[in-house]
């Protein structure tokens, strides 16, 4: 089973590898990781993506609750949450058709080309890992010459927001619209 994790760590250095050290010796796969500042400059957001039965799951919230610099760990997964993952895809593509069938794939999937050149273009896609996948394979024809992924992150829909945030709006929460459905 697929689970997603989301961690509040302190903003210090060493934090990312701690943790994926304590993953890795215990032999558990991480199957996307991506970490960022959150809204409060002290911490730092990582996402995790791995696959296990729930004791899996379990065995691994409690060893990062164990360490120091991890604040909080949440098993997401059976939430309502949204996950995306950014992309950029180098494609070869030279002037023509291939370009003008590049560019229309990009266009369907909702992203940008962020840089042109004579023999490629390099595309900027954000979305699911479906979304992503299926765009992958639509271009590989023309022949994918680089490729690099951020790794999944996400939040869950609709959540309150830090206690101290709560407290300030006086603890008025607004409702919840999945935008995806809006387009």
């Amino acid at each position: 089973m697929r689970h997603v994790l989301s961690a509040t760590v302190q903003n210090v250095p060493g934090v990312l590898a701690h943790v994926s050290g304590m993953l890795a010796s215990r032999g558990y796969n991480i199957d996307s990781l991506a970490v960022g500042e959150t809204e409060d400059p002290g911490f730092s957001r990582m996402t995790f993506v791995l696959r296990g039965d729930d004791r899996v799951l379990d065995q691994v919230r409690r060893q990062l609750e164990k360490i120091v610099t991890v604040v909080r760990v949440d098993d997401i997964s059976s939430r309502n949450y949204v996950e995306r993952d950014l992309m950029l895809i180098k494609i070869a593509a030279t002037v023509g058709a291939a370009r003008s069938e590049v560019k229309e794939l990009t266009e369907i999937f909702r992203g940008r080309i962020v840089d042109v050149a004579t023999d490629s273009v390099i595309v900027e896609i954000a979305g699911t890992e479906k979304k992503l996948e299926g765009f992958i394979e639509l271009v590989r024809p023309y022949g994918i010459l680089e490729l690099v992924r951020t790794g999944r992150i996400a939040m869950v829909r609709g959540s309150p927001p830090p206690r101290e945030l709560t407290e300030a709006a006086g603890g008025v929460q607004a409702g919840t619209v999945d935008a995806d459905s809006l387009a």
